[in-house]
């Protein structure tokens, strides 16, 4: 799955359980009323749904609801990008303007992406490391 719809999918539920919700939601239905606006008054319902789930969730600490609702929003994401590519720009712009500036660098930090591309010619050697990497040769 495209890294821009898993951050993306993950800081709105995320954000989901701020205080700053409404702001969250505004912006998820805004883009879809610009790219697929028949589809804006659906995608508001499900998002206020899944925003009770959350916080119910959040109570009973079952974050395996958690984890499904970040599943589907991405799901949906990737469904919106497919039908209308040119709203990708703009999905870049909500995550980094709007929903992560909603959450704590902790959480800021959880929903970051990598993608990280190589290419070894004539035997060299590649290190990649998302984080810290330990490297003892002899």
């Amino acid at each position: 799955m495209d890294p821009l719809v898993l951050a993306a999918g993950t800081a709105l539920v995320t954000a989901m359980a701020t205080d700053a919700w409404q702001d969250a939601r505004a912006g998820v239905v805004a883009l879809w009323r610009r790219f697929r606006p028949e589809q804006a008054e659906v995608v508001e319902g499900e998002l206020v749904e899944a925003h009770a789930e959350l916080l119910t969730a959040r109570q009973a600490g079952d974050v395996e609801t958690e984890r499904a609702l970040a599943g589907l929003w991405q799901v949906r994401l990737a469904h919106l990008l497919r039908e209308a590519p040119e709203s990708a720009a703009e999905l870049r712009r909500l995550l980094d303007e709007e929903l992560t500036p909603l959450l704590s660098v902790t959480e800021q930090t959880r929903i970051g992406s990598i993608v990280m591309k190589a290419v070894v010619r004539d035997q060299g050697r590649l290190y990649q490391a998302g984080r810290d990497q330990h490297i003892n040769e002899r």
